[in-house]
């Protein structure tokens, strides 16, 4: 592997550094924005926190349609330019109705970030480097989590009464350095090839991904002629395409059902919950944000040595094990270093599964006629779970005991766990071009 399917996973993979710091900017604008506009907690549950995820809901929905009609690398730009917008706009709001308009186009960045970037991504990498390759993409966004932590914390009284202002308009400088990055890379290859039929274009592109090897980039075009050349009638690879959203929908529902959306968007309120006080809560989230950087990135060094499913069983038994830690911290008022301690290990469990497998194994799992499409259902699916849990993390905090909470994502990553060993499949290794539970031998993929 050359050096040029690195350079262009990383810039497309800064749209997951904006997806993290627009994600999480929030929690820190959380409590002084409650103050400034004393809405109600209906309101701020749903207007304030999680107007953001209802727009990811929504560009999870149709972000299938500008990527495969304007291409993966246009969409990415365009992305961009919601993300610019949306920082401008809630730094600037002068009321709760309009920072909530431009919280949702951030929101509809995101959403689609999720579908452009990994299908991207996918599509230009080798396939024995291509679970690190889509996992930059998930070490950007825990960069722009703890960046957005970290900001947030050295923000905290910069700007008076408006230090919030200061947190959200941080943004704009990572809005216009990946606007100016995202121009100069290619289309995918792939996508000109089965969507636009520009062969000759995506030949020299293939060619440059593999070290200038036209033999390589002729036998993954003849791939993708292949597969386009299919017939519709086949009932064997609608069948497998199924069985492709079931999965999908399964580890999307679970990456959220666990709860790391409640931790990341409520993380100071909770570290209060825990004893702590105010600057503390927000050292304390800042921790989060560390601990989330390093298991991941120690988790994609190993993502395509020991494979996902092996990586999904470690971070469910680590669910396992942290949540019970923290209901027991909270149910019992033990010491709060304790609770952090618990939710650090949550924060590791995550990182090492759910967190660097998810859209790994998502983009993985369809064939290149249905990828788009089934990245967009299994972030759907995330981006609902993560807005129903958001707008009700004000409600859950209000109104039931912080024990009650982690005790119910317990059951939930209990699940997970009889999910990833009977069910799980591996996807390590296997060809994009390929429907996904065909058997293939070594030779077989060598003549793909």
């Amino acid at each position: 592997m050359n050096n040029k399917p690195i350079y262009y996973a990383i810039v497309a993979s800064l749209s997951g550094f904006l997806f993290g710091f627009d994600t999480v900017v929030i929690s820190g604008a959380n409590l002084p924005i409650k103050v400034l506009w004393n809405t109600s907690t209906w309101f701020h549950g749903f207007f304030i926190m999680s107007v953001a995820l209802w727009g990811t809901v929504l560009g999870a929905l149709l972000g299938s349609i500008p990527c495969d009609r304007m291409g993966r690398k246009s969409t990415l730009f365009w992305i961009g330019v919601l993300y610019l917008m949306s920082a401008v706009g809630t730094a600037l709001a002068t009321d709760p109705y309009i920072f909530s308009a431009y919280r949702f186009l951030g929101g509809l960045a995101i959403g689609t970030s999720t579908i452009a970037a990994p299908a991207y991504i996918s599509e230009i990498s080798p396939s024995n480097h291509r679970g690190k390759l889509v996992g930059l993409f998930q070490i950007n966004i825990v960069v722009g989590i703890l960046a957005a932590y970290i900001s947030n914390y050295l923000l905290e009284g910069f700007g008076g009464k408006n230090d919030w202002r200061w947190m959200l308009g941080a943004e704009i400088i990572p809005a216009l350095l990946f606007l100016a990055l995202i121009l100069n890379i290619p289309e995918s290859p792939r996508w000109l090839a089965f969507r636009r039929g520009q062969i000759d274009k995506a030949y020299l592109i293939l060619k440059s991904l593999y070290n200038n090897s036209g033999q390589m980039a002729a036998e993954v075009l003849k791939g993708i002629k292949s597969e386009h050349k299919k017939p519709k009638s086949k009932h064997a690879p609608e069948k497998k395409a199924n069985s492709a959203f079931v999965y999908a929908f399964f580890i999307a529902f679970f990456n959220q059902a666990s709860g790391i959306n409640f931790i990341l968007y409520y993380a100071p309120e909770i570290m209060e919950r825990a004893g702590f006080a105010t600057e503390e809560s927000l050292l304390g989230a800042v921790f989060i944000g560390v601990t989330n950087l390093c298991i991941t990135l120690w988790s994609l060094s190993l993502i395509d040595r020991m494979g996902r499913k092996h990586l999904m069983l470690i971070g469910s038994l680590g669910y396992l094990l942290s949540l019970s830690m923290v209901t027991f911290g909270f149910y019992y008022h033990v010491s709060p270093v304790l609770n952090l301690m618990g939710m650090l290990l949550f924060i590791s469990a995550h990182a090492i599964g759910q967190g660097s497998v998810i859209w790994v194994f998502i983009s993985e799992i369809f064939a290149n006629k249905w990828r788009a499409k089934g990245q967009s259902f299994g972030a759907l699916v995330h981006w609902a779970m993560a807005a129903l849990i958001t707008l009700s993390g004000s409600f859950l905090i209000a109104n039931l005991q912080a024990w009650q909470v982690f005790l119910i994502f317990l059951v939930f990553m209990t699940m997970q766990t009889i999910f990833v060993i009977f069910f799980m499949p591996e996807t390590k290794g296997r060809p994009l071009e390929e429907e996904y539970f065909e058997s293939y031998s070594q030779s077989e993929i060598k003549q793909t």
